[in-house]
């Protein structure tokens, strides 16, 4: 009677949930609730291409903001990044290796704390940092404990229940915005689990937009081109794609987007391992973004010649 009792109160809790998203190809494993020791739970879906054999090994992307990605008729703004399409369209012209696709849902509330480059923030001018702590980040910083997260938590649990490639060379990290930075950070920090990060729209100021001023490069975003000085993996050992638009929030990317291309480019990555786009036009949405993500998925797993 207990094991019934035990089988029916999960099967509730699969099919309850009216947020796992719907896919046009693939199929989406939905793990509601996702438990963490460093971090608040939050639910993570897993995109399995068409074709998934549990025989066969994959690479794997790690995706933030991971319900805004497959099914724009569940997100806020309804739009999404159209995963499931661009990696079923690359998969079929051969142009990528088998991947699977780990999303991890944000908490809204505490997006900022989790995304905003945590190591940065002793170095900010005192009286700018108190507005970032006060009007963005809002609660304690959280960005190293996100990555403790990912990293020991939910990496190791992918690795278990799939068949992945656990080495660095096929594990790979994307984001846009802030979602961007993270990735970065993540780069920098765990260079012996991330072989490449992908960051959309990178969010190259740090301050949130209602907080971008003329002293917001020399307090907050030179920082972290500092950091990245001191921090980012050898020149050509890793993978960096990053890009940005013109239009809405992307409008203000420009002058602090050449400053970030400027370290990479004095570190010494060269085109093969890192690559920035400027797409004119393009604002700073799913929308948008769904359009070329193709271009970093396909640069981050690249067929092996």
């Amino acid at each position: 009677m207990r094991k019934l009792t035990i089988i029916i109160i999960f099967l509730i809790t699969i099919n309850s949930n009216a947020q796992i998203p719907v896919v046009s190809s693939g199929k989406i494993d939905h793990y509601e609730k996702f438990n963490s020791g460093f971090v608040d739970s939050r639910n993570i879906d897993v995109w399995l291409p068409d074709g998934y054999n549990p025989e066969h090994k994959y690479a794997v992307i790690y995706m933030h903001d991971g319900q805004m990605l497959f099914d724009s008729t569940k997100t806020w703004n309804h739009q999404e990044w159209g995963v499931d399409e661009t990696m079923t369209k690359l998969n079929r012209e051969k142009k990528i290796r088998d991947c699977i696709v780990v999303a991890i849902w944000n908490i809204p509330e505490k997006r900022h704390a989790e995304y905003f480059p945590q190591k940065i923030i002793d170095s900010i001018p005192v009286n700018t940092r108190n507005i970032i702590l006060g009007k963005q980040i809002k609660v304690a910083p959280l960005a190293d404990n996100y990555l403790k997260f990912l990293v020991n938590e939910v990496k190791p649990f992918i690795d278990s229940h799939y068949p992945t490639y656990k080495d660095a060379g096929n594990t790979f990290i994307m984001g846009s915005s802030m979602g961007g930075l993270i990735s970065l950070y993540a780069l920098c920090e765990y260079p012996e689990t991330f072989g490449g990060a992908a960051c959309l729209s990178i969010h190259s100021p740090l301050a949130s937009f209602e907080l971008i001023d003329k002293n917001t490069d020399a307090d907050v975003s030179s920082k972290f081109r500092s950091y990245l000085v001191r921090n980012l993996p050898k020149a050509n050992t890793k993978m960096i794609y990053l890009d940005y638009g013109n239009q809405t929030g992307d409008s203000l990317y420009g002058p602090y987007q050449k400053a970030l291309d400027a370290v990479i480019k004095m570190k010494g990555y060269n085109k093969a391992h890192w690559i920035t786009r400027f797409y004119p036009g393009e604002s700073h949405s799913e929308k948008s973004w769904s359009k070329r993500l193709d271009v970093p998925i396909e640069f981050l797993l690249r067929r092996r010649k």
